[in-house]
């Protein structure tokens, strides 16, 4: 629970640095992520050596925020496996052989289970570099321009503002698990289910006592995510550059023609 608290912490002080990526128009950031998205996932599902070049985006981007790559794939430790187990039945189902590696056939569950995963990570990735080049008020703020309904954009600010609420009422919790249970290694199974509604009630009970807090201090349904601001010739070129260089990676064979220049 402290790791957690203190990646989270660490990932917000990352979205807050004083950088000129950080400082970029939130709105030229999301569209610049949903269409990497939106073009990552619409590969073919043997076309690897496409999606591949994609990989241009976030090696960029990593470089010019000054973040770390190795913090990144630490920080994504749990949720990248899991994602990338989906594809990994494939080549039990798909074992025609569509390609030859010098003497290696490579069949096409392979294949199409090496591109699957490889779209999961990029877009893993891409999202992980949204979160920690932009702070979530600026990204909420950004979702209002686009009229995103603002019940949505409460939601998604409340559960990220109070998850480390809630990482510390677990901690809480299984602490006083430990002092009663001295020498037990974890949570015997026999308490999961009633840790889990003292967990239950605990958060329910803080939630009024902070929604009550909140209508105190005039909250009416909606958070102020902050002034909106208007785009600089910065937040153009950055759009313009990206949006060109994302579709050409999509669209043109630019890995075969350098394939064929290395050859």
């Amino acid at each position: 629970m402290n790791q957690a608290i203190r990646e989270l912490q660490s990932l917000e002080s990352l979205s807050k640095e004083d950088r000129w990526v950080n400082n970029l128009h939130p709105l030229v950031k999301l569209f610049v992520t949903a269409l990497f998205l939106v073009l990552t996932v619409s590969f073919d599902k043997y076309n690897l050596a496409g999606l591949l070049s994609m990989a241009v985006y976030p090696l960029v981007t990593f470089t010019i925020a000054d973040l770390s790559f190795a913090d990144a794939l630490k920080r994504l430790r749990y949720v990248l496996p899991i994602v990338c187990v989906v594809g990994i039945f494939n080549p039990f189902f798909d074992r025609d052989i569509v390609m030859q590696v010098g003497s290696l056939a490579v069949s096409g569950g392979v294949l199409s289970m090496l591109t699957l995963m490889g779209k999961a990570i990029l877009t893993v990735l891409a999202g992980y570099l949204l979160i920690a080049t932009t702070s979530m008020e600026r990204i909420c703020l950004g979702l209002r321009m686009l009229h995103v309904p603002s019940l949505l954009v409460t939601e998604i600010l409340l559960i990220y503002r109070y998850l480390t609420v809630l990482l510390k009422e677990t901690r809480r919790v299984t602490n006083s698990y430990a002092l009663r249970a001295p020498g037990q290694k974890g949570i015997h199974i026999s308490a999961w289910g009633s840790l889990a509604g003292l967990l239950l009630l605990r958060s329910m009970d803080r939630a009024e006592r902070l929604y009550e807090s909140m209508q105190i201090r005039g909250f009416h349904g909606e958070f102020y995510t902050g002034r909106q601001e208007s785009m600089k010739k910065a937040d153009w070129i950055y759009l313009a550059v990206w949006t060109a260089v994302l579709c050409a990676l999509r669209f043109l064979p630019l890995t075969a023609v350098l394939g064929g220049w290395i050859a």
